[in-house]
């Protein structure tokens, strides 16, 4: 299965990003996306690329979604 995760970006430099969520960093390409994106912004990243952005509340109930489904027990 293929996910998109909801990322804060962190820093940006050469049209890459690094962009953590949970202690996770990863770098990607901004090369998919036509929006600018700024330290700080939530991008959902992909197979190593920033496919799209999004406000930080819907980053956030995306996440705590994704949290729910993947780690039933710790929502007990």
């Amino acid at each position: 299965m293929c996910l998109g995760v909801p990322m804060q970006v962190v820093s940006i430099a050469d049209g890459e990003i690094v962009a953590e969520i949970d202690g996770v960093k990863r770098e990607a390409s901004l090369m998919l996306l036509d929006e600018a994106v700024a330290v700080g912004d939530f991008v959902i990243v992909h197979a190593g690329f920033a496919i799209s952005k999004l406000d930080e509340e819907d980053a956030r109930v995306t996440l705590q979604m994704m949290r729910e489904v993947f780690n039933p027990e710790d929502m007990a």
